[in-house]
């Protein structure tokens, strides 16, 4: 902020001072010119009406007589010009006098333009130009005037005059005002600096007290000096910052309480829960010497028990990882041997909902540090809710490894998913269709907690989906400390086309796939 203060002052205090130096120089130069040329009127003038004067009164006939006054005449008008002028006497190209006199001038001098002799000619009464003098160009003027020297004639008489003394005097104010200019430009600078400075100062502060607060360092104020705006603004920081400790102290203290209270009824409700375990076991064992009724109640039983134990151990998880208690055992494992046994393990569950799951991997291996239990439990939570929303048609799997990382992505045909529905799909139990039944005993905290993993792994969980084209789930895993880089493992959407490009198509080992993949 400053930097751009002290800039945009200083580019704008150059223009001005620029567009003001212009505009006095011109005024300036214009002002001494016009002086100049007056005084230089009025000199030539004179001086050619003296040398009319003198050329009328003379008494002189021969050649030589009205040589040397043409000699005294031009010597007398150099004299009482000074140095600032000289004198250029020449023919007229009228002039037919059979006496001719020497000028000491053998050709015009460049200063004496074409124009001006033909104006001088033409009878003008005091022609006068600009020119340019000597090879330094410095600027004079030319006046012009004719004279008639008696029986020899008529002849042009030019005033040259120097403006080489209004020119220095040009360029000492151009130095002056130079000089002013840029101490005036310094002086507005460091007054602008100063002034910014001073404006901001506490906002670096109050930049830098939010920096620490946002680390967590919640007991940081900003100092309070005076009772200027400044101040005002920082006891209105200090009293939010206040606030803002207050209202997340008290939601540390809410989630803490949370937190426990999950974990507490989470682990009171086990000595219970394996009483009733042993009763329904006891009852499913038994169901076939009951009544239909009652031995589809102990059925019913049973598997909601089963539920409920998935349920408990999820909000435990859930509560370690909250609590940052989550601890990974890291090997070094093949990705593809992971995916390979869910997949097999989840066939059996998957009998009467006709659907098809092929495998497909790339060549090579897909070894990666990973914490095993983990990361088969990503890949069963991804292969349970495919085959929760495939509708009975088939669902892909695919394993690709690169130099960076290995990936596995689960894609379904099914019912699919919006854009904001992806967005949710890993909020803890958010149900993309409320009403619709489960048929895989989900908990709805299945891929909260994939993502979860995924992330304590410093790997990706992502998930696309379009409604009535399926879903697709990727999860990406580092090989090693390096990450995962730029380039992703494998692409997030592919088409059911698409999966023979990956790799071959793996045969699964039991012969339960021969049922559901045929």
């Amino acid at each position: 902020m400053m930097l751009r203060l002290v800039v945009t002052t200083l580019v704008v205090g150059l223009g001005a001072v620029a567009l003001i130096g212009a505009y006095l120089t011109t005024e300036i130069r214009d002002g001494l010119v016009e002086t100049r040329v007056e005084r230089i009127l009025a000199e030539s003038a004179r001086d050619a009406a003296a040398a009319q004067a003198q050329m009328n009164a003379s008494t002189a006939e021969t050649p030589g007589e009205l040589q040397q006054l043409v000699y005294d005449t031009v010597d007398a008008l150099q004299v009482l010009g000074g140095e600032s002028r000289r004198l250029v006497l020449l023919p007229d190209p009228s002039n037919t006098s059979n006496i001719v006199l020497s000028t000491l001038i053998s050709t015009p001098p460049a200063a004496v333009s074409l124009e001006m002799r033909a104006a001088v000619e033409a009878g003008s009464a005091q022609p006068w130009q600009f020119v340019a003098l000597s090879l330094a160009d410095v600027p004079g003027v030319v006046v012009g005037s004719s004279l008639q020297i008696r029986s020899a004639g008529e002849y042009q008489l030019y005033f040259v005059y120097s403006l080489e003394d209004e020119q220095q005097t040009l360029s000492l104010i151009q130095q002056v005002l130079a000089l002013g200019a840029g101490a005036l430009v310094a002086l507005v600078v460091f007054m602008t600096f100063m002034v910014t400075l001073q404006a901001v100062r506490p906002i670096r502060s109050a930049a830098r007290v939010a920096s620490r607060l946002a680390e967590g360092r919640l007991s940081e104020r900003m100092p309070v000096r005076g009772n200027d705006e400044m101040a005002t603004l920082a006891r209105t920081f200090n009293e939010m910052a206040e606030s803002l400790q207050r209202q997340i102290t008290r939601m540390e203290g809410l989630s803490r309480l949370q937190r426990r209270f999950v974990s507490d009824v989470s682990h009171e409700l086990r000595t219970p829960l394996t009483t009733v375990r042993m009763a329904s076991d006891i009852l499913y064992d038994a169901r076939e010497n009951f009544p239909p009724d009652v031995s589809r109640s102990a059925e019913l039983l049973n598997n909601q028990l089963d539920r409920f134990e998935t349920l408990l151990a999820d909000l435990l998880e859930i509560s370690r990882i909250d609590a940052g208690a989550s601890r990974l055992e890291f090997d070094q494992i093949d990705l593809g041997d992971v995916v390979r046994e869910e997949v097999e393990a989840i066939l059996p569950a998957i009998q009467g909902h006709g659907v098809a799951i092929r495998l497909w991997m790339s060549t090579g291996t897909h070894g990666a540090s990973m914490d095993r239990p983990r990361v088969s439990r990503i890949v069963r939570n991804l292969l349970s809710n495919a085959v929760e929303h495939a509708e009975r048609k088939p669902i892909d799997v695919a394993v690709v490894a690169n130099s960076r990382g290995v990936a596995v992505v689960v894609r379904d045909y099914g019912v699919g998913l919006t854009p904001q529905q992806a967005e949710r799909v890993f909020d803890r139990f958010w149900r993309a269709d409320a009403a619709r039944a489960r048929t895989m005993g989900g908990t709805g905290l299945g891929l909260s907690i994939a993502r979860e993993d995924a992330r304590l792994h410093d790997g990706k969980l992502e998930a696309w989906g379009s409604p009535g084209n399926g879903a697709s789930f990727r999860l990406m895993l580092p090989r090693t400390s390096r990450g995962l880089g730029q380039q992703p493992v494998m692409p997030l959407v592919m088409r059911e086309a698409e999966f023979g490009t990956v790799g071959e198509r793996v045969p699964l080992s039991i012969d339960l796939l021969k049922e559901v993949d045929p």
